[in-house]
């Protein structure tokens, strides 16, 4: 059975940095993408970032790009979201998710399984 566990959320003042960790059980990274959703209050889930099967390709939000940063350990099967720069706008629940077709999307309903969430909230 496929899992997928977010932690790494809390909250942090506009500017700072935090690290969120997605393990993944069940099934292996070289075989799915992994790509980063978030939601907030009163808004729908929208693509934050993803990496392909490979670990080649990588998809960024435009909000985000410069300011977040997606990596993997296959050893580990985790994937990691790096968010440094975080405003007050970046507040949401985080989730992680996986694509059995293993491309870099950011498309919402080609994800097949996805995680519970993690809150991120920033702010002074």
């Amino acid at each position: 059975q496929s899992h997928l566990v977010e932690s790494g959320g809390g909250l942090v003042q506009p500017g700072g940095s935090l690290r969120l960790s997605c393990k993944v059980s069940g099934f292996t990274l070289d075989y799915f993408a992994i790509g980063w959703f978030r939601q907030a209050p009163g808004k729908e889930r929208e693509g934050v970032s993803s990496i392909s099967s490979s670990g080649g390709s990588t998809n960024y939000a435009d909000s985000v790009k410069g300011r977040f940063t997606i990596s993997r350990d296959i050893y580990e099967n985790t994937v990691y979201l790096q968010m440094n720069s975080l405003k007050p706008e970046d507040t949401a629940v985080y989730y992680c998710a996986a694509d059995g077709a293993g491309i870099a999307t950011l498309i919402l309903w080609e994800y097949d399984y996805w995680g519970q969430g993690t809150q991120v909230t920033v702010s002074s």
